[in-house]
C-alpha cells in the first residue's frame, strides 16, 4: 500500500511538473514573441551610472574604516566572502567610472589586510576565504606591485600541488574560486590553471552528491549534495536556489571574460552559460525579478534582488560579448534592471528585497522593500556588477 501511494505521489509530482513547464514554456513564447516586436532601448547610460554611484555611495558612507569588523551573529574579518564579493562590484564600477575614491578605498582595504586572506590564512582551500583575492589581482593589474598578488598566488598554488579537486561542494564556490585560477592563468601564461580550474569545475558539475550537482535537463544546478533529489520543493519541483545558481552564471561570465579566446574549455564553458540563460528566461518573474525557488514561485514567492541582479549580470554579458541573443535576451535583461532600480533602490541607494546569506528559498526570510539582510555588501557587489554591463549595451 505505501509503494502504491509512492506511486501515486510520483506520478501526480510528474504531472504537476509537465505542465509547470508547459506553462513556463508559454510564457517564454509570449516574451520572445514580445520582444521581437518591440525592442526597448537600453537605459540611458548616464542614468544605470547614476543608479549605481547611489547605491555605492550609501555603503562607502556606511562603511569608512574599510577594516572595520563585520558583527552580525558573531565578529568577522571585513575581507570575508560577502565584503569581497562588494569590491568585486566596486572593481566593476570603477572600470566604467575611474574615480579616485573608488580605487582609494580598493587599495586601503587590501593594505589593512596586508594583501592575505582571511584572518591570515594564505594556504586554505576555501573558496569563500580566497575570493578578496579576486579583487587584490585586480589591484595588481593596475599597479603590478608584487605584495599585492603574493599570498592569493601562494594559496592557489598550494592547492595545484596536489591532486584534490573536490573543494568546491557548493556552488557558491564556483564563483568565489574559479576566476582566480583564470586570472592566474593568464598572468603567467600557464595553462595548468586553466586545467585546474576545469578539474574541479567538472567534479562540481558531475560527481558531487550523487550525480553532481548541475542538472543538464532543466539547465539549473542544486546547491549542493542536500538538494539532489529526492529532495523536493513544496510543489514536487527540484530545488533550485536562485542566488546559489547566481553565482555560477556570474562565475562563467567573469571566467569566459578572462581567459583568452583559444583557451581549453571555453567552448564547455558557453555551453553551459547558454543553457542557463535559456532555463533562465523560462522563469522570470512578471514584474522583471526572480524568486528565491526558481521552480517553484509559491515557497517564499517575491520579488529578490541578489539573484535578480546576478541573473542580469551574466545575462548582459553574454548579450554584450554575442554569445547569447540580442533580440531573446535584451527585453528580459532590460525589465529586470528597471525592476531593481524602481522597486528595490531606495532614494538613498539602500537595496530593498534581499534575502540574507543561507544556502535555500526559505533563509533570511521574510523580505521586504525596508528590510536589512544580515550582510549588504555581497548584494551590493552584484549589482554594480549587472549595472556595469547593462551601462554597456547598445
Amino acid at each position: 500500500m505505501a509503494i502504491f501511494g509512492f506511486i501515486l505521489k510520483s506520478e501526480k509530482q510528474k504531472a504537476m511538473k509537465r505542465q509547470t513547464h508547459l506553462l513556463w514554456g508559454l510564457a517564454l513564447l509570449s516574451t520572445l514573441g514580445t520582444a521581437s516586436v518591440h525592442a526597448q532601448p537600453a537605459p540611458d547610460k548616464a542614468e544605470v551610472l547614476k543608479k549605481m554611484r547611489l547605491a555605492n555611495t550609501y555603503f562607502m558612507e556606511k562603511w569608512p574604516d574599510v577594516g572595520k569588523t563585520i558583527v552580525t551573529n558573531k565578529e568577522r574579518a571585513s575581507n570575508i566572502w560577502t565584503r569581497a564579493v562588494y569590491y568585486e562590484g566596486l572593481m566593476a564600477l570603477y572600470s566604467i567610472d575611474s574615480l579616485p575614491a573608488y580605487y582609494d578605498y580598493a587599495v586601503r582595504w587590501g593594505e589593512f589586510h596586508q594583501w592575505n586572506l582571511r584572518d591570515g590564512d594564505t594556504y586554505t582551500r576555501n573558496a569563500d576565504n580566497q575570493c578578496a583575492g579576486q579583487t587584490y589581482i585586480g589591484l595588481y593589474l593596475i599597479d603590478e606591485q608584487p605584495e599585492r598578488i603574493k599570498y592569493i598566488k601562494a594559496s592557489i598554488d598550494s592547492m595545484m600541488h596536489t591532486d584534490k579537486v573536490d573543494d568546491w561542494h557548493w556552488i557558491d564556490a564556483i564563483q568565489m574560486g574559479m576566476p582566480i585560477f583564470a586570472r592566474l592563468g593568464v598572468i603567467y601564461d600557464d595553462e595548468a590553471y586553466f586545467e585546474r580550474m576545469y578539474e574541479m569545475y567538472r567534479f562540481t558539475r558531475e560527481k558531487h552528491g550523487d550525480n553532481g550537482l548541475f542538472n543538464k535537463k532543466d539547465g539549473l544546478w542544486w546547491r549542493d549534495a542536500d538538494f539532489d533529489p529526492p529532495y523536493a520543493e513544496p510543489n514536487g519541483e527540484d530545488c533550485y536556489w536562485s542566488r546559489g545558481n547566481g553565482w555560477v552564471l556570474v562565475a562563467l561570465a567573469r571566467v569566459l571574460d578572462i581567459i583568452p579566446k583559444d583557451a581549453p574549455h571555453r567552448k564547455f564553458y558557453i555551453k553551459d552559460l547558454k543553457r542557463m540563460a535559456k532555463a533562465l528566461a523560462e522563469v522570470q518573474r512578471e514584474d522583471g525579478f526572480w524568486n528565491v525557488s526558481l521552480h517553484d514561485p509559491t515557497h517564499f514567492g517575491g520579488k529578490e534582488t541578489s539573484g535578480t541582479a546576478m541573473f542580469v549580470y551574466g545575462l548582459a554579458w553574454g548579450v554584450n560579448n554575442g554569445y547569447l541573443k540580442e533580440k531573446a535576451y535584451r527585453p528580459l535583461i532590460i525589465k529586470a534592471w528597471n525592476a531593481m532600480v524602481k522597486d528595490a533602490l531606495h532614494s538613498n541607494g539602500f537595496l530593498g528585497y534581499m534575502q540574507s546569506t543561507g544556502k535555500e528559498p526559505k533563509d533570511g526570510q521574510p523580505l521586504s522593500f525596508d528590510k536589512i539582510p544580515d550582510f549588504e555588501d555581497y548584494g551590493l557587489g552584484a549589482f554594480l556588477l549587472a549595472g556595469s554591463e547593462v551601462y554597456k549595451m547598445k
